[in-house]
């Protein structure tokens, strides 16, 4: 066996899961801006036992070794409730982690392609972790800042292998950035203003004491507002359950917006506070010190002064009466009120033009951006 040859396994163990979750520390040990997540929360994610998206997806996950060291890492995914929803055959990558080696690089991608292949998948495409409704893309632009919370990070050589590797662009994701204070602009409030009057609108804050029925009321928008987006797939409801079992921990109500129309639900968005900036302290555990850590900078030092706005859909029925920018406008009164300064609007489709219109509008910039590629196989 010659000494540089790159072996592919498949992860079958506990110790080689832990391995799998683990390689990042080693691709970014020296990368000031990278935010590790917590391990607990990864074995989690990866056990079909406790996570509902195994029940309607295969995943296999693969360690690339190199002279008895780990050197990269991919997951190769059949998401069956993906291709019943676009009638295609579509399969995913995501996890993808490789040191600056080529090589490795395209050993994995053809480990990825060669299974997703074998389960008749024409399409390649990704990263997704696992699917859009979880982490995706690589970061093209924007590498002078640490991720938000549910965005991803990587180096600057991943979107040079894909590409050399034969992956075309398949769609461009935004992330907007708003500081305070700005001055909004007059139009965007007296315009929020008349919408509110006009359509009878109210926009109502998340009720935790009900929060069964607040979680079905956003789970039926969800699945219908964001029907038409690119690359959507519906949430079964153990999914959505669990991922609001998830949220429930670090959610501020008080940036869960609901818009009801005459009594009737329109839309809902979502804002989390950036649990990143104390996640960065922590380097993926919370014990023995990790909670106390965890204390000290949300209770004590207030550290999160940042959140990312994460959804703000409207149903179709109400679409294009102004209903987003009054979330944009509430969010934003509402989080400077309670002592965060900052916000990031992610992720938005490089043509929703829509969207991307009414953030300018607000006075927001793009300031990073992600890149989803795809190839036959």
């Amino acid at each position: 066996m010659a000494e540089d040859q790159i072996i592919i396994q498949e992860v079958k163990t506990e110790k080689e899961l832990l391995q799998f979750i683990k390689l990042p520390w080693k691709i970014y040990k020296d990368d000031p801006n990278r935010v590790p997540p917590l391990i607990s929360e990864r074995k989690a994610f990866f056990d079909p036992q406790k996570n509902p998206f195994f029940e309607h997806a295969l995943v296999k996950n693969f360690l690339a070794s190199r002279d008895g060291q780990l050197v990269g890492r991919i997951s190769a995914i059949v998401n069956h409730n993906h291709n019943r929803f676009h009638n295609d055959r579509v399969g995913f990558f995501g996890f993808f982690e490789s040191i600056k080696d080529y090589q490795v690089s395209a050993q994995l991608f053809d480990t990825a392609g060669d299974f997703l292949k074998s389960q008749g998948m024409e399409l390649m495409r990704g990263p997704c972790n696992f699917s859009t409704n979880d982490e995706l893309g690589f970061l093209s632009e924007g590498y002078d800042s640490p991720p938000v919370i549910m965005m991803t990070y990587n180096p600057r050589y991943y979107l040079d292998f894909a590409e050399e590797y034969g992956f075309r662009k398949a769609k461009d994701l935004y992330a907007y950035y708003l500081h305070e204070p700005i001055k909004l602009p007059e139009r965007v409030v007296r315009v929020a203003e008349k919408v509110k009057k006009k359509r009878n609108l109210r926009i109502r804050r998340l009720n935790l004491k009900r929060l069964d029925s607040e979680i079905k009321i956003i789970k039926e928008i969800y699945n219908s507002a964001w029907s038409d987006n690119w690359g959507f797939v519906p949430m079964t409801d153990r999914e959505f359950d669990h991922m609001a079992k998830g949220l429930k921990r670090i959610v501020d109500p008080d940036l869960v917006l609901i818009a009801e129309v005459n009594g009737e639900p329109a839309g809902f968005s979502l804002a989390l506070p950036n649990i990143n900036q104390v996640l960065k302290k922590l380097n993926g555990r919370l014990f023995p010190l990790g909670i106390l850590k965890l204390l000290w900078y949300t209770k004590i030092k207030r550290l999160v002064d940042g959140t990312r706005i994460l959804t703000a859909g409207v149903v179709e029925k109400y679409r294009r009466q102004g209903i987003d920018n009054v979330f944009y406008l509430d969010t934003y009164r509402i989080g400077t009120r309670k002592g965060y300064t900052w916000g990031e609007f992610s992720w938005i489709l490089e043509d929703n033009h829509a969207m991307n219109s009414a953030l300018e509008t607000l006075g927001a910039r793009i300031y990073k951006k992600y890149r989803i590629y795809e190839m036959e196989i």
